[in-house]
């Protein structure tokens, strides 16, 4: 019997990325699809190319009955979402793609977001849903925070490294460059055509809203508070993410330790690949795969390393339906086999 689900936000990048994965999901129904300003659509009248899928027309959310659902997608903006997941019913399996559950102190959320949280409880019970650190509290989760996209880039390198006590906590640097599809779908000034085309820009520096998602997360790793300098960039290129970073060696350790900490570390995932040579957005365009790459500094000591991910797939929908199977006890490649994708 097919498991009936929700997306909330069908008609955003994050949920046209759902559809399109889920459709091919084995056990898996897609029973509501809501878009406010496309309410009454079929999905094919918003995005072409899930036309023709035997699917609900989208609708608002006061339309939805969540009684008749087993699990929902939030793919709501921030602030949005915690409004709507704090009145779901208790037996709904829930994988939230915003930010609103992914910061565990709500004075920093406060800090960060402008406005306090509004069901500090489920913030608490959320868990954040890394798949590859946080399998076993995602397998017995409610509620999954999926990471945001620059982070999964970043802590899938760093944390076993940290973990492992093989590079200097206090000495990271976070060069990443996204698509602009990061940006999500509603029209922007930074976003429109004239101002991405024959541009690369960087933005937020040392305030972006991620940087202490990243530093929440690899504090855990390394066991102590860690500060990162982090900066984004946007390309004008649709999807992907590509993060360089620059680490410095502890005593005595070789970049070949660093390397052989991340195979071991992820011999038996499915999704994060160490790779000999620097990695490309195209490398993994479309999939929900992770792909690193290490590479000894000219400055003695140190080292860099390469992580590309689809901001879309692993970085999105792709993760939170990994993190969803594992909530189902399901295999976690399900309904992430497919390497197409919408241009």
């Amino acid at each position: 019997m097919a498991f009936k689900i929700g997306i909330m936000g069908a008609s955003g990048y994050t949920g046209a990325e759902l559809i399109r994965l889920l459709a091919l999901h084995p056990k898996i129904e897609i029973k509501i699809l809501t878009g406010e300003r496309q309410a009454g659509k079929n999905i094919g009248e918003v995005f072409s190319h899930l036309g023709g899928l035997n699917l609900p027309k989208l609708c608002r959310m006061e339309e939805v009955a969540w009684d008749k659902l087993d699990g929902v997608f939030c793919c709501l903006p921030h602030g949005n979402a915690q409004l709507v997941i704090r009145d779901l019913p208790s037996q709904l399996k829930i994988v939230d793609l915003s930010a609103d559950y992914r910061i565990k102190d709500p004075a920093l959320y406060e800090q960060i977001y402008g406005h306090a949280h509004v069901a500090p409880q489920l913030q608490k019970e959320a868990i954040y849903g890394l798949t590859e650190h946080y399998r076993v509290s995602v397998a017995k989760a409610r509620i999954v925070a999926n990471p945001g996209c620059y982070p999964t880039a970043a802590e899938l390198p760093l944390w076993p490294l940290l973990k492992a006590r093989l590079i200097d906590p206090n000495q990271i640097i976070i060069d990443a460059a996204s698509g602009m599809s990061g940006a999500g779908r509603d029209p922007k000034l930074g976003t429109i055509f004239s101002e991405v085309s024959e541009n690369f820009s960087a933005y937020g520096i040392s305030n972006h809203r991620h940087a202490p998602e990243i530093e929440q997360e690899l504090s855990l790793a390394a066991g102590q508070e860690i500060k990162i300098s982090f900066t984004p960039h946007l390309v004008p290129m649709i999807r992907g993410i590509l993060a360089t970073i620059y680490v410095k060696m502890g005593s005595g350790v070789k970049i070949d330790d660093l390397r052989q900490t991340l195979m071991s570390a992820y011999q038996e995932e499915s999704f994060v690949r160490i790779v000999p040579q620097p990695p490309s957005t195209k490398d993994v365009k479309g999939s929900n795969f992770c792909h690193i790459s290490l590479h000894e500094d000219r400055r003695e000591g140190s080292a860099i390393i390469v992580s590309a991910i689809d901001n879309l797939i692993k970085g999105a929908s792709g993760q939170a339906i990994q993190n969803f199977n594992v909530m189902m006890g399901w295999k976690e490649h399900l309904g992430l086999q497919t390497l197409s994708f919408a241009p």
